[in-house]
């Protein structure tokens, strides 16, 4: 049997939201091998903003590389929260860190579609809705990867097959 070739797309941000929620972390190298079983992996593409000299992020990086992840980054964003806004309110911020890849995996996405059979998403962001049915409307398949906690009605809807992190507990987390 022929393998479907895919490509990985790993929204860093998502997926660190995901984690915490669920209370357990991911294993990229299990995850990397479970889905090689099934698929001919092209590659596995993580997105991640990063703060400055951030020695934690650095050597999380660095052991994505090593399993042969292409590790796309770019600065964490800082942004003042004034004393009027919602958010200082609720939780006591006066600033907070923001990225967001979404433009980047869309594009990359678009780009990569004459290569790869289907798309593996490890996201559960509402954002992707829109180029996951462009997409689908030129053939091609979609499977999400997310928590059930994170995982948006929208993407839910819009993809082909969607997983539960949550399942694969035991195959997945460190």
């Amino acid at each position: 049997m022929i393998k479907p070739k895919v490509k990985i797309y790993i929204d860093g941000a998502n997926i660190f939201y995901a984690q915490k929620e669920m209370g357990w972390s991911l294993d990229w190298l299990k995850i990397k091998e479970y889905l090689a079983k099934h698929y001919a992996i092209t590659e596995i593409r993580y997105y991640q903003g990063i703060k400055e000299d951030d020695a934690n992020i650095a050597r999380y990086l660095k052991y994505l590389d090593h399993l042969g992840v292409t590790v796309i980054t770019k600065p964490l964003k800082v942004i003042k929260i004034s004393d009027r806004h919602p958010m200082k309110q609720l939780h006591n911020y006066t600033e907070i860190y923001k990225c967001n890849f979404d433009v980047e995996i869309t594009a990359d996405m678009i780009f990569d579609r004459t290569n790869i059979d289907e798309y593996i998403l490890f996201s559960g962001d509402s954002d992707f809705d829109y180029v996951v049915k462009r997409l689908r409307d030129v053939g091609k398949r979609f499977t999400v990867y997310s928590s059930k906690k994170v995982l948006s009605w929208e993407l839910k809807l819009a993809v082909n097959r969607y997983e539960f992190l949550e399942k694969y507990q035991e195959n997945f987390a460190k």
